[in-house]
């Protein structure tokens, strides 16, 4: 065993040898229970046992008030995120909580908002208490202890943890997701040569999720060292003990994959501290650290402590006003007094147990690192490659030969997203591309090799393999992008599967786009690349037919589905959604499909950014008029075929849609633009065709006209070729030509 935390424990701290060893799988086990740990300088336990105390209390003050909250895990790990703030170890100022230099904290027990909000409190009452003016600017990022009155109402302290405030920095609350977000982030500043520490603040039952499997799967394959998770090992869920679900010891769950397990009592200080330290130390082998905090669920709540129960079940007002008293707080036996039972708790606070935490909060703040000096670690790390992020990436007038491709030619729009890719790599230091064991299909190779795969050997690469393993890729990069680096470089980040698996993604995507909204300056940019699209791998079968994978990502707010139809479509749409600096699900697909000739009528590839554009305005033959609203590029193709035939019966004008959500910001920003591509009046006797969910071109639609006038894939087709598929769907030329014959008939 070798490094500064083996030193530590080396140093005459410790001299218990059968509670220490090393693994065969290469990581290092040390149990640190009811050992005799030499006091540590500066590590008052009293002070802290009597700041927990306060902490206790302000929790539980603040669900009674709500009548509701998770009163269960947040006692559990008060001393807990009280020892991480008095280690040493963190790098944290209170008067900059957002600077980039800090160390980031993961609440992956998100539910535990009583206790963070609390402790967020506490920590600025103390500063109040010493004077120190707290900046106006500051206020969204801070929990006052008179706040906690309103906790779980709106304007109030949140429910679940936000990454607006001060110690958190991600937005939790889906069990289990918590662990990969902070993958996402220790990945991010390992691989640009920062020394960063990542705090995941977790629960023992959120290894239950797959998800979390994932993340310890691949933090230990990337060797990420800076890396530790403070886990609240109380062996309880919602539900009852984990031990109806988890069938080997628990230990397991972490050894398996290499990760360091230091085991402490979770509710011993000193055994605490010294357990971060060492973490934060590090063992020189490579390896994450897991502190697992045997704690006891509910501690002080009551007649619920100790059960599952607590997790999510606040006691009534008069089992309150009783359990306060062991903690020593008389609070009001009326109900609705929520302001003065605060008031009550804060009054307990003295000036040694506030001027002891200011102590430690002094500490954290000097340890972070003055924002020039990171920028040069960043430029010394990072020598050969620009220092870019994705801000700077402009549509050259003239494209590069790379990104063109040429007109007549079939060719798969993923081969443009592998170019533009590669080229936006060497441009951007600050981009990360990967795909779900899919590179080779997907095409995300060329930009994965420009500074190669991230690795144990690579640790700069921008590259990440992150096997079959859907759910944690999505919660890491859209982690990844919603951060800021030093210097205010933002990170970029392309992530990619099949479409028809896109739906798995959803989740973690979900949580992403609430932190940008809750948190602005965590709006970051990234690619939900949602490859193979439509019945285009119609061999496969139904499993794998991308048809409906757009309709999640059509609903939520902050992200646009992108689905261009040939590929100088696809670069325009990449660099335009760089531009914009908006989230995009993208469309590509894997057959070749026809670059489509421009010129005569027919406008460039850069209209393809509008969300739709007139391909083929009417011919002005005199004949009945009919607008015919096309997304695909393979049905536009079909589209095509038919038309001459069509021609001899009506004038038909043909509207290429690639995102039906930016034509509708263009309805909005230019509504004479938008008329003259699609006017109402078109809206009225128009076909819409897509080859997959109908309902993606409803907004071309009158609602009344959806079934009548509406062609999509409405159930799940067989497997075949897929021109077969096109052919069974009514989707070829002649199925095409039928349908609007058929509507110039009736």
């Amino acid at each position: 065993m070798t490094g500064e935390g083996s030193n530590i424990l080396a140093e005459g701290a410790l001299a218990a040898p059968d509670r220490v060893r090393s693994r065969t799988d290469g990581g290092v086990y040390l149990d640190l229970r009811g050992l005799e740990i030499a006091p540590l300088e500066g590590i008052e336990d009293d002070r802290l046992s009597a700041l927990a105390r306060i902490l206790r209390g302000l929790a539980f003050t603040a669900v009674d008030g709500a009548q509701s909250g998770h009163p269960g895990g947040s006692s559990s790990k008060a001393e807990m995120v009280l020892a991480l703030l008095a280690s040493g170890v963190l790098a944290f100022d209170p008067l900059r909580p957002k600077h980039p230099g800090r160390d980031r904290v993961v609440w992956s027990a998100g539910h535990c908002s009583p206790l963070f909000h609390a402790l967020v409190s506490l920590v600025y009452e103390c500063l109040r208490r010493h004077g120190v003016q707290v900046p106006e600017a500051l206020r969204e990022a801070i929990t006052w202890p008179e706040d906690l009155a309103r906790f779980r109402r709106y304007g109030g302290p949140s429910g679940h943890i936000e990454s607006a405030i001060a110690l958190a920095d991600v937005c939790t609350g889906s069990s289990g997701h918590g662990l990969s977000a902070g993958l996402g982030l220790a990945t991010l500043h390992h691989s640009c040569g920062l020394r960063t520490k990542v705090f995941v603040i977790g629960g023992d039952a959120e290894s239950e999720e797959g998800m979390s499997y994932e993340a310890r799967n691949l933090a230990s394959k990337l060797g990420l060292d800076n890396l530790i998770v403070a886990l609240d090992y109380n062996t309880f869920g919602i539900d009852g003990s984990i031990g109806e679900v988890l069938p080997v010891p628990y230990q397991g769950h972490w050894s398996a994959f290499g990760w360091n397990i230091i085991e402490v009592d979770g509710h011993h200080f000193r055994e605490l501290v010294y357990a971060y330290r060492m973490a934060a130390a590090g063992f020189g082998n490579g390896r994450p650290t897991v502190i697992l905090c045997h704690t006891l669920k509910g501690k002080h709540y009551g007649r619920l402590e100790g059960t599952a129960d607590s997790h999510g079940t606040p006691l009534t007002h008069g089992e309150y006003a009783e359990l306060m008293k062991p903690l020593g707080f008389e609070v009001s036996a009326e109900e609705g007094k929520t302001p003065e039972n605060i008031a009550t708790v804060l009054a307990a606070l003295g000036a040694e147990e506030a001027e002891h935490l200011l102590r430690h909060l002094e500490t954290a703040r000097s340890r972070v690192a003055d924002e020039p000096r990171l920028v040069e670690v960043l430029r010394a790390a990072l020598p050969n490659r620009p220092l870019a992020d994705y801000s700077t990436i402009t549509r050259p007038e003239a494209l590069p030969p790379e990104l063109v491709f040429q007109e007549g030619d079939r060719v798969p729009t993923r081969r443009a997203s592998e170019a533009w890719f590669a080229w936006a790599m060497q441009r951007c230091g600050f981009f990360w591309v990967g795909a779900g064991d899919l590179a080779k299909s997907i095409l995300t190779g060329k930009a994965e090799e420009v500074y190669g795969l991230l690795s144990r050997e690579n640790p700069l690469g921008r590259g990440i393999r992150f096997g079959i393993a859907e759910q944690n890729m999505a919660m890491m990069c859209v982690t990844m992008a919603g951060d800021t680096l030093p210097g205010g470089f933002r990170p970029m980040t392309a992530f990619a599967s099949y479409g028809v698996f896109a739906v798995m993604m959803a989740n973690a995507v979900r949580m992403g786009l609430i932190s940008g909204e809750v948190n602005p300056r965590s709006r970051g940019f990234f690619i939900l690349l949602a490859a193979h699209d439509g019945p285009e791998t119609g061999e496969d079968g139904p499993t794998h037919h991308g048809l409906f994978w757009m309709s999640l990502y059509s609903a939520y707010p902050g992200i646009k589905v992108y689905k261009p139809l040939d590929a100088n479509e696809a670069v325009e749409m990449l660099f335009h959604a760089a531009s914009r600096r908006q989230p995009v699900a993208f469309s590509v697909v894997r057959p070749p499909v026809p670059v489509f000739k421009r010129g005569d009528g027919v406008p460039p590839a850069r209209e393809a950014v509008n969300g739709a554009y007139v391909f083929k305005p009417y011919a002005g033959s005199g004949r009945r008029k009919l607008a015919v609203v096309v997304c695909g590029g393979q049905v536009m193709a079909n589209v095509l075929a038919a038309l001459p035939e069509l021609e001899r019966a009506a004038d038909i004008k043909i509207v290429a849609v690639t995102s039906p959500e930016l034509f509708e910001e263009l309805r909005r920003e230019d509504p004479r633009k938008a008329e003259a591509v699609f006017s109402d009046d078109e809206r009225r006797e128009a076909l819409a065709f897509h080859n997959g969910w109908k309902g993606f071109l409803y907004p071309f639609l009158l609602p009344a006209d959806y079934d009548r006038r509406g062609y999509g894939i409405d159930h799940f087709v067989r497997s075949g070729r897929p021109g077969e598929i096109y052919a069974a769907a009514g989707f070829d030329a002649a199925g095409i030509r039928e349908k609007i014959a058929a509507h110039l008939r009736r």
